[in-house]
């Protein structure tokens, strides 16, 4: 079964945690210095937040999030057809987990992830490049979504 997935930008990592676990009636299942993660069942979502060095606060990306090698490439089928540019990420690490995981950006930009977690990370982990899918509306200072690089080439995370 599917999960959505949802990841926000915050200025303040503690308050917003007290505010999503009042919200979601639970505390995040996953939380680091500067990320925090909820997998919840009712509404049945992989919501996510980070306070990352200069990223944009809002939504990141959105996702969905598969549970085993055949949804994953039921998805990544889907991103195909839609006759837009996918990066095939492949194995990596983001966002404190083991995943694989290919990106898409709609045609406004808004980056989207499939993903399939397959074990937790002791670090955040890296982002790779995804000027030639995102738009100029795109995120380009999302964390854990692939980063469109700047000049000099160094990246947020």
């Amino acid at each position: 079964m599917k999960r959505f997935h949802v990841h926000l930008g915050v200025t303040d990592l503690d308050a917003s945690i007290a505010f999503y676990s009042g919200l979601f009636g639970a505390g995040p299942t996953v939380t680091r210095p500067d990320y925090a993660r909820w997998m919840l069942d009712d509404p049945r979502i992989n919501f996510a937040i980070s306070q990352k060095c200069g990223a944009d606060k809002g939504v990141e990306h959105l996702g969905v999030q598969v549970e085993d090698a055949a949804e994953l490439a039921e998805v990544y089928g889907r991103l195909k057809a839609t006759d837009r540019p996918v990066l095939e990420e492949g194995a990596t690490t983001c966002c404190y987990a083991q995943s694989e995981k290919s990106w898409i950006a709609d045609p406004d930009g808004v980056v989207w992830e499939a993903f399939l977690t397959t074990g937790d990370s002791t670090v955040y982990g890296e982002s790779p490049d995804l000027a030639g899918l995102a738009s100029a509306g795109a995120t380009a200072n999302a964390c854990c979504a692939p980063q469109m690089q700047p000049a000099t080439g160094s990246s947020c995370c």
